[in-house]
């Protein structure tokens, strides 16, 4: 059976989920903050001195969120090791090797894991940081622009206070900013990190067991809808260690005849580099459908092509867009300080899940995500 990103899809979503959760807790909490004792006329003063309680409320959050986050990746992260390696197994299983992998029934590689867990700790330690100050910043800087406002005459401070809410429910509470320059929502960072190295988990499992039976030649899918960095490795043979770059090898046959006399039989192979090249070239990335077979000399051939007529894989990313616009217009339904507002959200909703069906009617190769559309379990 081969192992793919998608054989840990599951546990990202669960690790997404406490986050979404999280985001939703802060954005009540930023409502409730701007809405006490909105009608009193120093509810300017009150709120830049309610500063200290906000930033403890926030910090409460962003700790527990922290320390579930921990010890789900963890979890995680184990579970995809071992998918990875069942998936070795399972992938050999009417082979001698296969029932010898089986044989040793190893637990999860630890230190692996353990490694994966602090990268991904590493990758995502400073966004606790920056949930707090990005809350309490845009907490400091609305009360400003709100007394502003209302001393302007422009619009009353509820107006302005639901203005200013719905500008930041439309980023999302952290804004954050990848190296690329990409802006993520809190939770779908996490979710990429996460997907990311689970994915990572769930391919050195599976490596780690094929390496433990002397297996070092692995084949690359060939999936529909794939993208420019996955493109030049669909149906290739790569090493797991030794000579990097496109070379070619002889390798023995996998199925060698029986008998004390009988001939060594060895096959030729063209390999177009090793796995670590592959995948610092891109192939593997978050979302990536490719997967990882291991290759048998004699035995395994080259997967056939999925042509997939009518959708590109700007199609899905379409999708993708359609589905960060559904969340956008939730979080402003949940900032809502009062019903118009929340009616307003709510009609953008019902649009953009409208644009969302004609857009996977029309590709019948997609299929429609709704996990992807929600924003936790206070939905």
């Amino acid at each position: 059976m081969p192992v793919s990103p998608a054989m840990a899809e599951d546990l990202a979503a669960a690790v997404r989920k406490l986050y979404d959760d999280a985001e939703l807790t802060l954005l009540d909490k930023l409502r409730q903050a701007l809405e006490d004792g909105l009608e009193s006329p120093l509810w300017a003063e009150i709120k830049l001195r309610s500063i200290g309680d906000l930033r403890a409320a926030v910090e409460e959050v962003t700790e527990a969120l922290q320390a579930d986050a921990t010890g789900a990746v963890a979890e995680a992260l184990a579970t995809a090791y071992g998918r990875g390696r069942q998936a070795a197994i399972a992938e050999l299983g009417a082979l001698d090797i296969g029932r010898e992998l089986q044989a040793r029934r190893q637990l999860p590689n630890a230190p692996a894991v353990d490694r994966l867990a602090a990268s991904w700790a590493a990758d995502t330690r400073p966004l606790y940081a920056r949930i707090t100050r990005a809350v309490v910043d845009f907490f400091q800087d609305t009360v400003t622009r709100v007394s502003a406002s209302v001393l302007l005459g422009t619009m009353t401070r509820r107006q302005a206070s639901q203005q200013a809410l719905n500008r930041f429910a439309r980023r999302g509470v952290s804004g954050f900013t990848d190296r690329a320059g990409r802006n993520w929502e809190l939770g779908a960072y996490a979710e990429m990190a996460v997907r990311s190295v689970t994915a990572r988990a769930a391919i050195e499992g599976h490596i780690d067991a094929l390496a433990e039976i002397g297996l070092g030649l692995v084949i690359v899918s060939d999936a529909p809808l794939e993208c420019e960095l996955c493109a030049p490795w669909e149906g290739e043979v790569l090493t797991l260690s030794g000579q990097g770059g496109p070379h070619t090898i002889v390798a023995e046959h996998a199925i060698q005849p029986s008998g004390l006399f009988a001939p060594t039989r060895t096959v030729v192979v063209h390999v177009a580099g090793s796995l670590i090249e592959a995948r610092a070239a891109g192939l593997f990335h978050p979302n990536c459908r490719h997967s990882l077979a291991a290759y048998l000399p004699g035995v395994s051939t080259r997967p056939p092509h999925h042509a997939t007529p009518g959708t590109t894989y700007e199609d899905t990313q379409r999708q993708r867009a359609i589905e960060r616009h559904i969340r956008r217009w939730k979080r402003e339904q949940a900032a809502a300080m009062d019903e118009a507002a929340r009616k307003r959200a709510g009609a953008f909703v019902r649009k953009w899940q409208a644009a969302q069906r004609e857009h996977v009617a029309a590709h019948p190769d997609l299929r429609r995500k709704p996990a992807r559309e929600q924003l936790g379990a206070a939905r």
